[in-house]
Parts: C-alpha cells; sequence; structure tokens
C-alpha cells in the first residue's frame, strides 16, 4: 500500500473516533476509489485488522 494511502486511513480512522465521521469518509473515499485491484486488497486487509482503530474499542468482545 502507498505511504499516502495508510496515512489517509489512519487520518480517517482518528476523525472517526473523534466523531467526525463525514469528514472521515470525505478524506478516504476518494483513496479507496482510485486504488487499483491489488491496493485495494491491502486496504481491505487492513480495514479488517484496525477495526479498533476506528472503533477506540480496546477489547475484543462483542457488545450487547
Amino acid at each position: 500500500m502507498r505511504p499516502s494511502t495508510l496515512r489517509t486511513l489512519k487520518r480517517a480512522a482518528e476523525l472517526t473516533r473523534q466523531n467526525r465521521l463525514t469528514e472521515a469518509v470525505l478524506i478516504a473515499e476518494p483513496v479507496i476509489l482510485a486504488a487499483d485491484s491489488y491496493e485495494g486488497d491491502e486496504i481491505l486487509r487492513w480495514l479488517a485488522d484496525h477495526v479498533t482503530d476506528f472503533t477506540g474499542e480496546t477489547d475484543k468482545e462483542p457488545r450487547s
């Protein structure tokens, strides 16, 4: 994944944790849409591996 893509995803996660979801989507969407299939797969893996970066949750227990 390109370093600029990773920086954007991390920034989107930070904005999401600050309840600034609209801004997070505005910066992440163009980067995600511009990705080729290889980078798109990397983005999907990164997002799956870093869910807690967006939620701010530290435990793995499901919410009730």
